[in-house]
């Protein structure tokens, strides 16, 4: 293998373009590894996927691994989801922040190291990608307002859990509506009094054409909402009283309809913890 790393090149690409610290785009990917590869599929993605296909990467500056054990996979809904079939697959779940105006300069890399990674049979093949999309940054709501962590924070901060919410409208135009609502009336409603800190929410964007065959192309580019729900409990302890009909609440709004709502914990890095209570 050729060490040359063409470092003078490095330079030069540090000297341009931005540099900021906000989450202008993520990576968010829901994969479920395929039953009796789930101990494999975990220490693939915890000692090498994590680092040398993602956290190496030119400007993906943080990120998170989630799992969801059975208990939690049964508290989703709805039961006919277009994002997962059966709704309780994708048990894992791994979040990416980008940097904002940095998105073509990060597909470029991350398509070549992940085509060199396939080569080098470096990419674990027994896993279906259920939701991997990467997403531009459309609003991040909080709680408690300028108090506590920022969005750029989220997934460094402890958490004790993220639930994953996909909003689907009927056209690019309720989108827009739908966005508005969420930002302006609904979240900030939910949010008051209640154990999440901040929503994220994003749009999806294509995939380029190079993408690797095994992650089908986004869906809902023009008419979809996804957001990302950081908590400081136990998603199980507070589902009841702060989950339980959101779907109903999307419906009556007359704006779009809920097609996921998914709780997850976080992994301990460099353990298999979780990995008994999948099934």
């Amino acid at each position: 293998m050729s060490e040359e790393t063409r470092s003078e090149t490095y330079a030069e690409l540090a000297a341009v373009g931005p540099y900021g610290v906000r989450p202008g785009h993520a990576l968010i990917t829901m994969v479920e590894p395929h039953p009796g590869h789930e101990y494999a599929y975990n220490r693939w993605y915890e000692d090498d996927h994590y680092y040398a296909g993602a956290m190496a990467m030119p400007w993906m500056y943080a990120g998170r691994r989630w799992v969801a054990t059975r208990d939690l996979q049964l508290l989703r809904v709805p039961e006919k989801s277009a994002i997962a079939q059966p709704v309780t697959a994708g048990c894992y779940l791994s979040t990416y922040w980008i940097t904002a105006g940095r998105y073509d300069d990060h597909m470029k890399w991350t398509v070549a190291i992940n085509q060199r990674l396939n080569r080098d049979a470096r990419v674990y093949q027994d896993r279906t990608h259920v939701f991997t999309a990467f997403h531009d940054h459309e609003a991040t709501v909080y709680r408690d307002g300028a108090a506590g962590p920022r969005d750029h924070h989220a997934l460094d901060h402890p958490y004790a859990g993220l639930v994953i919410q996909v909003i689907d409208t009927d056209t690019p135009e309720q989108r827009t509506a739908l966005l508005e609502w969420l930002r302006t009336r609904h979240l900030p409603r939910l949010l008051a009094g209640s154990p999440t800190a901040l929503v994220t929410v994003f749009r999806p964007t294509l995939l380029p054409g190079d993408r690797m065959t095994y992650v089908k192309q986004v869906e809902g580019v023009d008419t979809r909402l996804t957001l990302l729900w950081f908590l400081e409990s136990d998603p199980r302890d507070c589902w009841e009283d702060h989950f339980t009909g959101l779907d109903a609440r999307i419906t009556a709004s007359g704006l779009g309809r809920l097609e996921l709502l998914a709780p997850f914990v976080p992994t301990v890095p460099g353990t298999d913890r979780y990995v008994d209570r999948l099934r």
